[in-house]
């Protein structure tokens, strides 16, 4: 082993296995957008990512792999950083309308960060609507998206004032009824911070409770029946989100729809606000295939939900600390208040799961392994799914970047194993929106799906 391996920190066993799972077709990096009505003050935001992502170490480290079998890659101090390398100023092509952006974000999405260099990039981008965008780019293995998403709202305030200088970070106050952590699966199952500071477990004991997760992960009868059980579970139907990939991605996202509304709705019919969201995505996938000249009888389709198990203590902290669960989404159900029960239904029986904590220790354990074993087993897992789909619920209020008020935000994690189809959807400042990733080859127009889960919101909200 060389001095600068020996020197450097080794990455976590589920670090090292989200590193090993880029590969040209499918990029481990997770994708923010954060759009603005003003020009940024360039100056400001060079300052700000100085004041407020650079003292973490893992900003200023590129990641070094052994040529040795089983030894960790490991994080070395980069003694040749600089800022100007992954701050990038660029400007849209006319007229720097929402296509221009969603072109440029997809070309950014299919352009792999440079592994001789640490792995982010923020892009700073001019000439959007008469204001400006940010697109920040960061790779999974510095961080999960909980962690990240919790590391970019550090970046903001409150006000337009801005303190260069100002290092200490107080943790934001709740929004409304709480602070929602990202990539949950929905509010009857997951933690929230409540305006009291504390988390309120909501049904899944396994994820709330430190002693009965210890517990479930000790128990190898439970392990083993969870692993057989995904294993077990047939491949998901050949469909136009599954394929070979190619290199280059689409992204899309849809117009803002009013959050209210939605609650609103939600209370009428005696749902979360995810499964109603669910449930119009499912719509919509439903009526992009029908378009496509695709049956839909009886068909079901997996997603892939990424899971919070952070404690609340280690929110703050870089790392990955989620696991997964496969959730059937019931696209053959035309009706929409039927497909929405029984989308309800299969959520609310993962109440109980423990999947996500049996496909973290899984993840571990594969870290640790070989690629080659890295590589059946995530693809082994991946072909039970069609799609990766989170949920990002963010401030409800408006927010300051670098001093301006943050116009909206979008944010993608990666279609790890190999899948072609992500879906995020977020919540912020009032505003609901709807983003896709696809694979080009597979889905060349994602707007399409985009329009088809607009056209099922307003079906819904108008009922």
């Amino acid at each position: 082993m060389t001095a600068a391996l020996r020197s450097g920190v080794a990455l976590s066993k589920v670090d090292a296995a989200w590193l090993r799972m880029e590969h040209p077709t499918n990029l481990m990096t997770i994708t923010a957008v954060m759009s603005f009505a003003e020009p940024l003050n360039f100056a400001r935001l060079k300052s700000l990512i100085e004041d407020r992502l650079l003292p973490h170490d893992r900003f200023r480290q590129r990641v070094v792999e052994s040529t040795l079998p089983f030894v960790s890659p490991r994080w070395i101090d980069d003694d040749t950083f600089n800022l100007n390398s992954h701050l990038i100023r660029v400007a849209l092509p006319d007229p720097g309308d929402k296509r221009e952006l969603q072109d440029m974000v997809s070309s950014l999405m299919s352009t792999p960060l440079d592994y001789s260099k640490p792995l982010w990039q923020f892009q700073y981008i001019e000439n959007y609507r008469g204001g400006s965008a940010v697109v920040a780019r960061i790779h999974h293995c510095i961080a999960d998206g909980i962690a990240l998403v919790r590391l970019l709202l550090g970046m903001t305030e409150d006000s337009p004032k801005y303190d260069p200088a100002a290092r200490a970070r107080t943790k934001r106050p709740a929004y409304g009824g709480g602070f929602w952590l990202p990539e949950v699966v929905n509010e009857a199952l997951y933690s929230v911070r409540r305006a009291t500071g504390k988390i309120v477990d909501s049904g899944l004991t396994a994820v709330t409770n430190p002693e009965q997760t210890r517990a479930m992960l000790q128990s190898g009868t439970a392990a083993v029946g969870v692993m057989g059980r995904l294993l077990g579970m047939s491949a998901d139907p050949p469909n136009a989100f599954r394929g070979d990939l190619g290199t280059y991605k689409k992204c899309a996202w849809s117009e803002v729809i009013p959050f209210d509304a939605v609650k609103g709705r939600c209370k009428d019919l005696g749902v979360t606000i995810n499964d109603l969201l669910l449930s119009s995505v499912t719509g919509a996938l439903r009526r992009y295939l029908v378009g496509q000249g695709s049956s839909t009888d009886g068909l079901d389709l997996r997603a892939v939900v990424p899971v919070n198990l952070r404690p609340d203590e280690d929110i703050g902290k870089l790392g990955n600390r989620f696991g997964l669960v496969f959730l059937s989404l019931p696209v053959g159900i035309e009706d929409s208040g039927r497909r929405l029960a029984e989308l309800k239904r299969r959520m609310d029986a993962l109440k109980n799961s423990s999947e996500a904590i049996i496909t973290y220790a899984a993840l571990n354990a594969v870290g640790g392994a070989s690629a080659e074993i890295e590589s059946q087993i995530v693809n082994l897992l991946g072909s039970k799914a069609t799609a990766v789909m989170t949920n990002v619920p963010g401030p409800r209020e408006e927010i300051f970047f670098a001093g301006s008020p943050m116009r909206s935000m979008m944010f993608w994690v990666p279609q790890s194993a190999r899948l072609g189809l992500g879906v995020s959807l977020l919540s912020y400042a009032g505003q609901v929106r709807l983003g896709v990733a696809t694979d080009a080859g597979l889905v060349r127009y994602p707007d399409a799906i985009v329009q088809e889960f607009e056209t099922e919101m307003m079906s819904i909200l108008k009922e």
